[in-house]
């Protein structure tokens, strides 16, 4: 059964590897046929990073639940659970400051508040 969840923690890591690279390559050929079809520089630039900011989102929730399983399922010991503690917290802010980063604006702004500060 160990073998089972290592082989799924892996391939939790393998798939974080392949959302980030897609995702990184996608926001990439998105900014160039945008900047080829006359988008702004500013806009093509933001709508690039948006992208890759989703990708690692996304990647950081699957590293964190690849994580998780290895350290429930395959070895829990109070040591790991500790370091799964602190990865989750690292991780989490670091999802936290991208979503910011993202869209612009604090998680408890709605989006008309971003509107009246425009």
């Amino acid at each position: 059964m160990k073998e089972l969840f290592e082989m799924v923690t892996v391939g939790f890591e393998a798939a974080a590897v392949i959302v980030l690279l897609s995702g990184v390559l996608l926001a990439t050929g998105r900014y160039i046929r945008g900047r080829l079809q006359g988008t702004a520089r500013n806009d093509a630039y933001r709508m690039l990073r948006q992208g890759i900011g989703r990708a690692l989102l996304l990647a950081l929730e699957l590293l964190v639940a690849a994580d998780i399983i290895d350290t429930v399922a395959v070895e829990p010991s109070l040591e790991n659970l500790g370091r799964l503690g602190l990865l989750v917290v690292i991780r989490t802010f670091l999802s936290f400051s991208l979503e910011v980063e993202i869209d612009g604006r604090w998680p408890w702004q709605g989006k008309s508040d971003r509107s009246e500060q425009s």
